[in-house]
């Protein structure tokens, strides 16, 4: 299930739970467009919960969509994950090591609120 937050404009903020379905991918990457279209920096605070599978045959679309962001890194700013499952903490740290030059932070659960302040504000906090 995909649920999109409420956040600023130059900010996508989701929570997704269970099977991740490629329309859902899709709903991700339209809204994620458009931000980038509007804003020179685009934030992204990302809440899971209970992750079961992904629909593998959406990622072929999925990374034709995806691999066009590559040339715009730069302008990726700050990136919050909140999980429930280490899997997905410990694969978020690892992409942060990949892309040293996007701010990410992992955060617990417990922490939520506090990963979604900074995405929005930028106010330092100190990561799970």
């Amino acid at each position: 299930m995909l649920q999109f937050i409420d956040s600023p404009d130059n900010t996508i903020a989701l929570k997704i739970s269970g099977a991740i379905k490629g329309q859902e991918l899709d709903s991700i990457m339209d809204r994620f467009d458009a931000i980038m279209e509007r804003h020179d920096k685009a934030h992204i605070f990302v809440e899971t919960q209970g992750v079961s599978s992904l629909e593998l045959a959406s990622l072929p679309h999925y990374f034709s969509r995806a691999m066009p962001l590559f040339a715009k890194l730069n302008r990726f700013g700050r990136v919050a994950v909140v999980a429930d499952q280490a899997w997905i903490r410990v694969g978020t740290r690892i992409e942060s090591a990949l892309l040293p030059f996007i701010s990410y932070r992992v955060f617990e659960p417990e922490d939520r609120d506090e990963a979604l302040a900074w995405v929005i504000t930028g106010n330092e906090v100190e990561a799970a």
